[in-house]
């Protein structure tokens, strides 16, 4: 075999959490609430919207498209946030096309973090982030959110501290990421949080990376406030989007970056040297989705904000259900993910697999009992991997059948205990 060494960028790197577990869900069987999509269908003129553009007429539509982001998109997009975020956006040099949300991420990585640069990460935090600094051979710093009281059950419970964040900024900082809501924890950030967040920004110059993929899943008592939207934060902030997210149809993979011209340009380099261009088929159809669904802003029907509605009664039957077989639920305000405390459950798991108890008891759960979800250590960093070791992560973008089926396995576990 010939020597041929991988790269020192991916040095230390191995398969994601996502790697491991998406495969045993699929190796057993078992039913899938650790992986975030749903199993339910799309909206309906989403679907449509689709099946009219593979059906055009027009030979073009099955062609290269402009390379940074299809036109008739870019434009639906900029229409949009512009409403959102109160600027104009141009959509042509201030929104940038990429194959998922993760496109996007990676573009920010690659052209803006160079060597010797910080990069802050809040934990938890969605696992690429870790990685894609490393590779630009940037170094994390992380911060957690932390409960401030020891039995804690919602998501506002955990805070960070402002002090130890202030310490975090040094003349090394390139960049902090934000994910709001935050994945896994479902957070969502106040106003005051965001502000103390964009003041370091603003003293120290540095970039506001705000992942905001689950932008519409809000819930009831809770406002989404847009980084970018603060005051002074627009011209150094980049806000990354998903359409899978926001269409519930996570395998069309395309995502966006908004953000002023001067900081997407970089993103640009990157791009124009890796994909060079998304499918024309599905940018022209989440276009369609897009127009129609700005056209129904403030309506029952409109998907941006129904589907917020149906998730949270999903977000309660799920609590309930974990509720039931004597599971703590952190209840979220935002995102369609639980964090769910099994630190007091009493379970042999040493004999399933390596690493912490939470992989250890994912493992266990996904082949004995037919319930796969994710380990929580797995957003954090070395450091703060004991604060999420207690914790696994339940998805409840499900059919209420799928989540009740699980409940039902679940249940039969529960009840076998003496």
């Amino acid at each position: 075999m010939a020597d041929i060494k991988p790269a020192e960028r991916i040095s230390g790197m191995g398969p994601s959490v996502w790697v491991e577990f998406t495969k045993l869900a699929s190796d057993t069987k078992a039913i899938n609430l650790g992986q975030g999509f749903p199993d339910f269908a799309a909206p309906e003129h989403v679907v449509k919207g689709l099946s009219d553009v593979l059906q055009s007429s027009n030979p073009l539509t099955h062609q290269y498209t402009r390379g940074f982001g299809h036109p008739r998109l870019v434009n639906a997009i900029a229409a949009l946030y512009s409403k959102h975020m109160s600027h104009e956006i141009n959509p042509m040099n201030e929104v940038l096309v990429s194959v998922g949300a993760y496109g996007s991420l990676f573009y920010i990585f690659m052209g803006l973090v160079s060597p010797g640069d910080e990069v802050i990460i809040i934990e938890p935090f969605f696992d690429c982030y870790e990685p894609m600094t490393r590779m630009a051979g940037g170094t994390p710093r992380f911060i957690a959110l932390k409960p401030k009281n020891e039995n804690v059950t919602s998501t506002k419970d955990f805070v960070l501290d402002p002090e130890e964040l202030a310490g975090m900024f040094n003349e090394k900082t390139k960049a902090i990421i934000v994910n709001n809501p935050n994945n896994p924890l479902g957070k969502v950030f106040n106003r005051e949080e965001l502000e103390m967040i964009a003041n370091l920004c603003k003293k120290h110059n540095v970039l506001c990376i705000s992942d905001e993929v689950y932008e519409y899943m809000v819930y009831e008592g809770q406002k989404q406030i847009r980084m970018a939207t603060l005051p002074d934060m627009w011209e150094r902030t980049i806000t990354v989007c998903s359409a899978g997210k926001i269409f519930s149809v996570t395998g069309w993979k395309l995502g966006w970056a908004i953000a002023p011209n001067h900081l997407l340009n970089s993103l640009r380099m990157v791009h124009q040297n890796c994909v060079y261009t998304c499918s024309t088929v599905l940018q022209e159809a989440v276009a369609v989705s897009l127009e129609k669904e700005m056209a129904l802003l403030g309506k029952p029907e409109c998907y941006l904000t129904s589907l917020a509605e149906e998730l949270n009664g999903k977000r309660d039957k799920m609590a309930d259900l974990l509720r039931d077989i004597n599971l703590t639920p952190i209840i979220p305000d935002g995102g369609y993910f639980i964090m769910t405390d099994i630190s007091h459950l009493d379970v042999d798991v040493e004999k399933y697999g390596e690493g912490r108890k939470d992989f250890k008891f994912v493992r266990w759960m996904t082949k004995e009992l037919g319930v796969a979800t994710i380990p929580c250590s797995a957003f954090y960093g070395e450091e703060h991997k004991s604060l999420g070791e207690r914790y696994v992560r339940f998805c409840f973008i499900k059919e209420n059948s799928t989540m009740e089926k699980a409940a039902e396995r679940l249940k039969k576990w529960t009840t076998s205990l003496p």
